[in-house]
C-alpha cells in the first residue's frame, strides 16, 4: 500500500491565507489538473470535513474517508457518484482498515490538520508538492506546530518538473525506508 499527500503551497510554504482558503482558489490550472488525476488513480481520498465541503466535482466511483469530530453525524452528499464515510480514529488505525478492504493507493488531499496529523502518524510514502509561484507572507502552513513521533522523518526528492511558464513546480519526494 502507498499513502501519498498531494499538497499544493506558496513559494513561502503556506496552503492557504487562513484555515478555510481553497487551494483552487489561487493556484494554477496544472496544479487542479494534477489533483483530480492523483485522487482519480487513488482507491481511497482521505481529507478533513471542511475540506471535502470545499469540493464541489467528485470523480465518479471515488471512495472518500471524511475525518470528523462528529462521524456519526456524517452524511454521504453524492451516494449517486461517490462512496464516503466518516471518521475519528487514528492515521494508523484508518491505514489497517484500508488495507485489510484491499485500498492499495491512498492519497490525503487536505487541510492543514490532516496533513499534520498524517505526516506525524509516521504513515506517508510520497509527498507530491505543487510550489506555485506566489507569495502570502503569512497564513496556513503546509506543516505547523509538527513533532514527530520519532527523532526524523526523512524524504529525498525524487523529481521535480516545471509545470508551466509562470513556475509552478512539481515535486516528488520519495519516503526513505522506515526503520523495523
Amino acid at each position: 500500500m502507498i499513502v501519498s499527500l498531494v499538497a499544493a503551497i506558496t513559494a513561502d510554504g503556506f496552503i492557504g491565507r487562513e484555515a478555510n482558503d481553497r487551494s483552487f482558489d489561487w493556484t494554477s490550472t496544472e496544479d487542479s489538473r494534477f489533483y483530480v488525476s492523483s485522487i482519480k488513480k487513488a482507491d481511497a481520498i482521505v481529507m478533513g470535513s471542511t475540506t471535502f465541503k470545499g469540493i464541489n466535482l467528485h470523480p465518479r466511483n471515488s471512495h472518500y474517508v471524511i475525518y470528523s469530530r462528529k462521524p456519526e453525524n456524517f452524511i454521504n452528499p453524492r451516494p449517486e457518484v461517490i462512496t464516503a464515510e466518516a471518521t475519528n480514529v487514528s492515521p494508523k488505525q484508518l491505514m489497517a482498515k484500508l488495507k485489510k478492504d484491499g485500498r492499495q493507493d491512498i492519497v490525503i488531499a487536505g487541510g492543514s490538520s490532516i496533513y499534520k496529523m498524517f505526516i506525524q502518524s509516521d504513515v506517508i510514502d510520497v509527498l507530491n508538492i505543487i510550489i506555485e509561484p506566489v507569495f502570502f507572507k503569512k497564513g496556513t502552513l503546509l506543516f505547523k506546530d509538527v513533532s514527530f513521533e520519532k527523532a526524523t522523518v526523512s524524504f529525498e526528492l525524487i523529481s521535480e518538473e516545471k509545470l508551466n511558464d509562470q513556475g509552478t513546480i512539481l515535486q516528488e519526494w520519495r519516503r526513505k525506508s522506515k526503520e523495523a
